[in-house]
């Protein structure tokens, strides 16, 4: 099986030759031009005023230098070399690799005769430049044109800035610094040329075919649970023939690893997820490449709480480091209540909150019930637009409907309360936020899409001390002082706290060992999808 090793030498070989014949190709070019030709031309800056006009920041850019070229002199060959380098690594980066058309833009620098085909040939590959330099600093998909619950504000970084940034500095250095530059986004394209290799060496062996493997069972399911473990790198490989100690532990590290209860049991779940193909891990990490890539250029702040949906996790992360992490509750898989994605700033939390029931629960969940039985949700207050408390028993909720419902319902604060004892807030306009729940069952399930999308948290109180600890020497008093009164209080963090909900179902833990989750939402297969339209190759070589 080819190594990752190997394969970054086939690309360091496919490149070498690339850039070389380019190299040769230009200088050739640049050789036979005539004088007047190399050092530019009138016909050159109108010809280029010409082909940039219809791009407002292109021109200007092109008119504040005086219409001087940035790939096409013979001062520009820095320029060129560093560019078309990048290019030949595109799909390193997961990019659709033909989406920048090096190859004929190469072929265009050793065909140009005249100052007008330099001046056009200079447009394109500023246009060329601009893309990539979009695609692998941001992204080359738009989240919310994915699913509208992706709702991520990518910050992308304007036209004017790029090419005014580019053309200061030194080519290399610019182009190292467009990707993502954390060690996560390194693990993740180390991780994909390890697919790859797996890919094309034939996969992880013979799927296991059985529905539930512990200690004592042998037989064929028994080997291919062991061969496939010892291809993902759990075993060494062995003649077991029995599920065994050894194996049990194993499976434990790899359940631990791609969020499965830790039990040492090959069940349902974890057999399908050890039957997961190369192919599917390497269709995560690409989009989790492409996800990093939206957030780049986010400050996550030194002391950040991230969120991530599928792993059902919520953490403290300090300097780098997770100093708190609590299971979650997510919104359940429907379009009305995912869970969104987005960053924020957590100001307040509300100590024994009042739940104002969304208008959207009120009248597809309670109303029908109310219809039904004037008496249902009895833990829920029912006032008017004036606040004032209604009689149930003198309404006749049948002649309401979801359009014309006039009422609110809330619930008081209590230990019953839908929201628990504290919700952590970072207003937002999805009305979205972290908070306590008394439903304390649902934390020991394996896949915890419950909610109708805010964030339950399993250790809420926990996380309320955590964060109190940045302004008091006794964050767990202060927290209490509040709560005793049993009356709802806001209290204010001294320092806002970034807040990112995130959805990674590829992710490097401390180690560097990445670790899979399932795509709750379907929201990965989207993107993906999305990826191939644009000419993403799955696996092979690219570029």
């Amino acid at each position: 099986m080819p190594s990752g090793n190997g394969l970054r030498r086939r690309y360091r070989g496919k490149l070498t030759r690339l850039i070389a014949s380019f190299l040769l190709a230009v200088g050739l070019w640049i050789a036979a031009l005539p004088d007047h030709a190399r050092a530019g031309t009138a016909t050159f800056g109108a010809t280029l005023a010409d082909a940039a006009a219809d791009d407002t920041a292109i021109s200007a850019f092109y008119h504040a230098q005086d219409y001087r070229s940035l790939w096409t002199g013979v001062e520009d060959a820095d320029r060129r070399a560093a560019f078309f380098a990048a290019l030949s690594h595109a799909g390193d980066h997961g990019l659709p690799a033909n989406r920048y058309n090096a190859e004929a833009l190469i072929l265009r620098f050793s065909t140009v005769t005249s100052e007008i085909q330099r001046a056009r040939l200079e447009v394109d590959v500023t246009r060329a430049f601009l893309k990539y330099a979009r695609d692998v600093r941001n992204g080359f998909l738009s989240p919310s044109d994915i699913d509208p619950t992706m709702v991520r504000t990518v910050p992308v970084r304007d036209t004017a800035s790029t090419l005014s940034t580019f053309a200061a500095a030194d080519p290399e250095a610019f182009f190292a610094s467009l990707p993502p530059t954390g060690p996560e986004y390194s693990e993740l394209q180390r991780t994909r040329l390890d697919l790859i290799a797996a890919i094309e060496a034939g996969g992880w062996g013979p799927k296991v075919k059985a529905e539930k493997l512990e200690i004592g069972d042998s037989g064929p399911a028994v080997l291919a649970l062991r061969d496939r473990l010892a291809a993902l790198g759990y075993l060494q490989p062995s003649v077991t023939a029995s599920f065994d100690g050894v194996i049990s532990r194993a499976v434990q590290s790899f359940q631990l690893d791609n969020g499965l209860t830790p039990d040492g049991v090959a069940g349902e779940g974890t057999i399908a997820e050890v039957n997961r193909e190369p192919e599917d891990r390497l269709q995560s990490v690409l989009v989790a490449m492409e996800r990093m890539r939206w957030m780049n250029g986010v400050s996550l702040g030194k002391r950040h709480i991230w969120v991530n949906l599928p792993d059902f996790t919520a953490k403290i992360v300090d300097d780098g480091k997770v100093t708190f992490e609590s299971v979650t509750v997510v919104g359940q898989n429907r379009p009305d209540t995912r869970s969104p994605e987005f960053s924020d700033q957590m100001e307040f939390m509300v100590i024994n909150p009042t739940w104002n029931v969304p208008r959207s629960i009120t009248v597809k969940e309670y109303l029908p019930k109310l219809q039904e039985d004037p008496n249902a949700a009895a833990q829920l207050r029912i006032t008017d637009r004036q606040g004032r408390l209604i009689d149930r028993a003198a309404v006749d909720f049948t002649q309401f409907t979801a359009a014309n419902f006039p009422f609110h319902m809330s619930q008081a604060p209590s230990d019953g309360n839908a929201l628990g004892k504290v919700k952590f807030m970072f207003p937002n306009q999805w009305n979205i936020y972290l908070h306590d729940t008394p439903q304390k069952p649902l934390f020991s399930k394996e896949i915890r899409a419950f909610s109708h999308g805010c964030i339950r948290l399993g250790r809420p109180f926990d996380l309320a001390y955590a964060l109190l600890a940045a302004q008091t020497d006794d964050p767990e008093g202060l927290f209490k002082s509040y709560l005793i009164t049993d009356r709802e209080s806001v209290l204010n963090l001294k320092e806002p706290v970034p807040v990112h909900l995130v959805y990674f179902t590829a992710w490097p833990d401390a180690r560097g060992h990445i670790g899979y989750r399932r795509d709750v939402y379907g929201r990965d297969a989207a993107i993906f999808a999305a990826m191939k339209a644009a000419g993403v190759a799955l696996h092979g070589l690219q570029g």
